[in-house]
């Protein structure tokens, strides 16, 4: 897993597994698992499935010709609110690209460092 700053202010940090590392087959099965790994989590809280790929199709937006599937899975493990400031850092998202060989996993920096090991220890899972 790699550490990334996207536009000189984004803590990235992406995974890419190639498709005979992992059981799921598609961008779908990896936001699944994804989904029950936030169901199973006591403070976790599932939002929503945004299926990016299809949304900017719809916009007739440029789309990477490697891209075959761009979904996200949004969630939010606030359980407490401290001050105003951590809304702008909440809900959560896991972005799931599917290419031809591989999919690259993808998710910005949890702020709190407990649950960021979390939202790691999901994604290294995927491995066999």
């Amino acid at each position: 897993m790699t550490k990334t700053i996207l536009m000189d202010r984004y803590p990235v940090f992406t995974l890419a597994l190639h498709k005979d590392e992992i059981e799921q087959k598609t961008a779908p099965e990896i936001i699944q698992y994804f989904k029950d790994r936030v169901d199973e989590h006591p403070v976790a809280e599932f939002i929503a499935i945004f299926n990016h790929y299809e949304h900017t199709q719809k916009l007739n937006g440029e789309i990477n010709d490697e891209i075959l599937d761009a979904q996200n899975i949004i969630f939010c493990f606030g359980a407490a609110i401290p001050s105003t400031k951590i809304l702008a850092v909440r809900p959560r998202s896991i972005g799931v690209a599917e290419l031809e060989n591989k999919f690259v996993i993808e998710f910005m920096e949890v702020p709190n460092e407990k649950l960021h090991a979390v939202v790691e220890k999901w994604v290294l899972e995927l491995r066999k």
